[in-house]
């Protein structure tokens, strides 16, 4: 008979992983606020390039309060430990550097501080992500 050794989780692990989990709340909130504004107002968002991805703005508005009602859902599944959240966390975090890669020539500055927020959260997520498991019991 084998047993299974498990060691007490990392408190810094644990703290950047929930780092993580406020970093995507406070970017799908952020993602929410930029399609309200997309879609409320086509004027407000000017295109810098002509880039090969061009929507509509309001096409756009929605594509951002999508991606950010579900990084805010998972977000709060994170707090939960459960396996399911980090999955979705981490799915929705790449989705979300696709969605920001394709917007640049609409907000640049913006764009490129979430795409970095989005890399910090699938890197605490997949290196620390077990720790809250181990923390919340599941």
């Amino acid at each position: 008979m084998t047993t299974r050794q498990t060691t007490a989780p990392s408190g810094l692990a644990v703290g950047v992983t929930v780092a993580a989990a406020i970093i995507l709340i406070i970017g799908g909130i952020c993602h929410a606020m930029q399609g309200v504004v997309g879609i409320a107002t086509n004027e407000f968002y000017v295109t810098t390039q002509k880039w090969i991805f061009q929507f509509d703005v309001t096409t756009w508005g929605w594509i951002h309060v999508i991606v950010g009602a579900i990084a805010v859902l998972a977000g709060i599944g994170l707090f939960s430990g459960a396996v399911w959240a980090r999955t979705l966390a981490v799915a929705i975090a790449a989705v979300s550097i696709l969605v920001n890669f394709a917007w640049l020539p609409y907000y640049p500055i913006w764009s490129v501080l979430i795409i970095a927020f989005d890399f910090f959260v699938i890197w605490a997520l997949t290196a620390h992500g077990r720790d809250v498991v181990a923390v919340s019991g599941r």
